[in-house]
């Protein structure tokens, strides 16, 4: 009888975990379920370039690789269900799949602001479709831009709208600078001057009250009475898990699907996870699980989650390292680029300066307990250059093994 693997989850996460069990081996059925009628595709240019017109959507396409040229693709179809302990999927149009492993890679969706007012003119950037529809209304100069979040995504499109030509860009943020989570207050004080250099306007320690209008969105008003004209908002205030459907399986749901550090969910081995859904512990640094919302980690938790998943079903009892990723992410905005390597949030109480001057081009160590733990560079390209020599450090350092 021929076995199967499912892949709930046509994302990046859901190609890169298909890819993966046929490079580890599984040579039976696998099947990816995703909700959108597209195959995989590259989201981190929907807040850039594709806003931007630089890019067409047809252009984000993934191609898969062709040892996965046999994989069955269920697209426009959701999973709603799980029954793990019999090893059985439900669909959102009543039919079952049953399955010998499972890979969940359902990623997340865009969390929006319950606050009283029209909801017609509020964007979120997370699919194509969302990423068109936004595309329209920056196309005038006119438009009046209120971001709220002042995030990766909220800061890419608000520099976005700017390179646009759009005169009347705001962005909305409880903490006192942007992206001062990842980065910590020295780089977030420099990138917050950067965009102001730009045009862009911030209102900071601040937080949404209501939207005006009847029928469409035509100011936002804040916790302190300011209410800011509007034609447009986009919505940037983080994301939720898309976990709903394993309700019941007695698993930590509480933020992301919960693994061990070979990303096996609830101590059952014909379960994995992968993609930013997955909440685990990185053996680099510690054993407290978290999510990661990097682009690479879909590609590195897939190449760990399917040899855990295709050790467990052959027999092989092959013997895994614990998993212990390097993330990476950059994030152009105007004509500057973030780019790290590492974990810098861990390393946030001691941020040392390793070249440059914050005001211009620079490059940051993050330190925990006198141990470089992450860098990031804020600048050209030249600036962006420089991680790769401290990212050769970072991996030399030694990460526990099996």
């Amino acid at each position: 009888m021929n076995r199967r693997v499912v892949v709930a989850g046509a994302s990046l996460g859901g190609l890169r975990a298909a890819e993966q069990m046929r490079a580890a081996g599984w040579t039976e059925a696998v099947t990816v379920i995703g909700d959108e009628p597209h195959m995989p595709y590259n989201r981190p240019p929907l807040s850039k370039e594709v806003l931007a017109g630089r890019a067409s959507f047809e252009s984000l396409a993934f191609t898969p690789k062709a040892s996965a040229a046999d994989v069955e693709w269920r697209l426009g179809a959701s999973v709603t269900a799980a029954r793990l302990a019999d090893r059985v999927v439900e669909l959102d149009d009543g039919s079952t799949i049953p399955f010998d492993g499972l890979v969940v890679a359902t990623g997340m969706r865009p969390r929006r602001l319950r606050c009283a007012g029209p909801l017609a003119g509020r964007h979120t950037v997370r699919t194509l479709a969302d990423a068109r529809s936004l595309r329209d209304e920056l196309t005038r100069s006119d438009a009046r831009v209120v971001v709220v979040g002042a995030g990766f995504i909220g800061c890419e499109v608000a520099a976005t709208a700017i390179g646009l030509g759009v005169r009347d860009v705001t962005v909305v943020d409880p903490l006192p600078l942007p992206m001062v989570g990842p980065l910590g207050e020295l780089l977030a004080g420099s990138l917050l001057e950067r965009h102001r250099e730009r045009g862009v306007r911030f209102a900071l320690g601040r937080t949404v009250r209501h939207f005006t209008g009847t029928d469409r969105v035509t100011g936002v008003v804040l916790d302190d009475g300011t209410e800011l004209p509007a034609d447009v908002v986009v919505e940037s205030v983080g994301s939720v898990a898309n976990t709903e459907w394993l309700d019941g399986n007695g698993l930590d749901l509480s933020d992301g699907v919960l693994t061990d550090d070979f990303l096996r969910v609830g101590g059952l081995p014909h379960v994995v996870a992968v993609g930013d859904v997955a909440r685990f512990p990185n053996a680099r640094y510690d054993d407290v699980p978290r999510r990661v919302e990097h682009w690479s980690i879909p590609t590195d938790t897939a190449k760990h989650a399917a040899k855990s998943l295709v050790a467990h079903l052959t027999g092989t009892g092959a013997e895994l390292a614990p998993f212990a990723p390097l993330p990476t992410f950059w994030s152009d905005q105007h004509k500057f680029r973030l780019q790290s390597f590492g974990a810098p949030v861990l390393g946030r109480d001691d941020v040392r300066v390793l070249d440059g001057d914050p005001a211009g081009d620079v490059l940051v160590g993050y330190h925990r307990d006198d141990r470089l733990v992450g860098v990031v560079a804020l600048g050209g390209p030249a600036t962006a250059a420089k991680t790769a020599r401290y990212r050769a450090e970072l991996l030399k350092q030694p990460a526990p093994t099996a």
